[in-house]
């Protein structure tokens, strides 16, 4: 790819410089650290939209977590309030079976990070999103490492997985009404999956700059699934021993401009277009950050002022790059209709998030839930500008604030 992109002045060359040289491995140690790398999230919230037809029973899909009866009181934030080392016994962590094969989601957890989150659920406070979020205090939430659980391939496909991209492209995103392109799963292919091939694509006419944005930000995100499963795909199995690693010949079909009728590149420029996106974001939000109020809590002072330093690093070079999109061209039409088209295009957004539970295969739900996540905390961010300028130096806000769980989506999404 190179040139310009659409619908903003900067040109891909400047964007892959800038990436790999100055963010991606600072983005990379953030993801590291111990802020970051564990998420809650509820995989077992039913879907709202069609009637549940089964989980993905490919043991890379596959989630194993320990007993209600097993887990330590300390990680069940919002639900006791108490640290009882009591119930932190090692024992009952080795009694746990520890879902480790393949893809399989590691809940397994150190003593020290469930004292951690005791704590960190004193941060996070409810707020109006652009995102369905999880409640934090339900049975079915558990804490995930990330880093266990690399987003890779799992052989999720088929008619499940295309009913999911199917309801996000058709039902909630903005397209000329007369475009209808939906990818039949049963129709003979290449062995497709829906997760991994883009189900439409539509033509610009008629669409304002706000709506293209946003086909461009769910095109992006569904681009940015393709590749990580792309790179990290399922190689062969050999006595049971996985080989994970880049499939050039799934890259190529799914983007390559002779395999998909010219379509491959634009989506990869959507990709481009959703890092610039959620770029912006971060630079926007520094200032919150940058507050001596604000800490990334873990109950590790060191490890926490190293965290935060790492981040404000990290949002001195996003301020420095030098063609951010802009995001003032949005919405600024009549205050009436702008602010009418602003909540369309968060309940669009919040909708597509509400299908992320939809998601057979948990490994493919955790990362749709995340990715999606971080991209309506970047969105949250880009609409809440006069808020953010207006944080008081030495209290906590009341007009803008973000959870712990947004912190960590927004950091790991743009990570991805």
């Amino acid at each position: 790819l190179t040139g310009v992109l659409d619908d903003c002045l900067c040109d891909i060359e400047s964007i892959d410089d800038f990436n790999t040289f100055k963010i991606f491995p600072k983005i990379q140690k953030l993801q590291e650290r111990d802020y970051f790398r564990y998420y809650k999230v509820n995989l077992k919230r039913p879907c709202p939209f069609w009637a549940d037809d089964g989980h993905c029973s490919i043991k890379d899909c596959h989630v194993e977590p320990c007993p209600e009866s097993k887990i330590p009181v300390g990680i069940k934030a919002g639900s006791s309030n108490k640290y009882s080392k009591a119930a932190n016994n090692s024992k009952e962590l080795e009694d746990c079976e520890q879902a480790n094969k393949l893809g399989a989601v590691n809940s397994t957890l150190s003593n020290q990070s469930k004292e951690a989150f005791i704590d960190w659920a004193r941060y996070d406070d409810s707020q109006d999103h652009f995102c369905e979020l999880d409640d934090e205090r339900s049975p079915d939430a558990q804490y995930v490492d990330l880093l266990l659980n690399p987003e890779r391939y799992t052989g999720y496909k088929g008619p499940s997985a295309w009913r999911v991209w199917n309801s996000i492209y058709e039902e909630n995103c903005f397209k000329p009404r007369s475009v209808y392109r939906p990818l039949n799963p049963l129709a003979p292919s290449r062995g497709g999956s829906c997760l991994l091939v883009s189900v439409c694509d539509f033509a610009w006419t008629g669409l304002c700059l706000e709506k293209r944005v946003f086909y461009k930000l769910i095109s992006g995100l569904h681009a940015s699934i393709n590749l990580h499963l792309c790179a990290n795909y399922l190689l062969e199995e050999t006595w049971g021993k996985p080989r994970w690693g880049p499939n050039v010949k799934e890259f190529t079909r799914r983007f390559d401009p002779a395999e998909t009728k010219g379509e491959g590149p634009r989506r990869l420029k959507n990709l481009y277009f959703l890092y610039l996106i959620e770029l912006r974001a971060l630079s926007k939000v520094a200032p919150y950050f940058e507050r001596a109020v604000v800490d990334l809590y873990t109950g590790n002072g060191h490890e926490d002022a190293e965290s935060k330093a790492l981040l404000l690093d990290i949002f001195r070079d996003t301020k420095s790059f030098h063609m951010h999109f802009d995001e003032k061209s949005m919405f600024a039409g009549d205050k009436k209709g702008a602010k009418s088209l602003k909540e369309e295009f968060r309940l669009h957004f919040k909708n597509i998030s509400r299908i992320m539970d939809c998601v057979g295969c948990d490994k493919c739900r955790l990362w749709g839930k995340l990715q999606t996540q971080g991209l309506g905390t970047a969105l949250k961010i880009l609409f809440s500008e006069k808020e953010i300028q207006s944080l008081p130096e030495n209290s906590p806000s009341k007009g803008f604030q973000l959870t712990r769980q947004e912190i960590v989506a927004l950091v790991n999404a743009f990570g991805r």
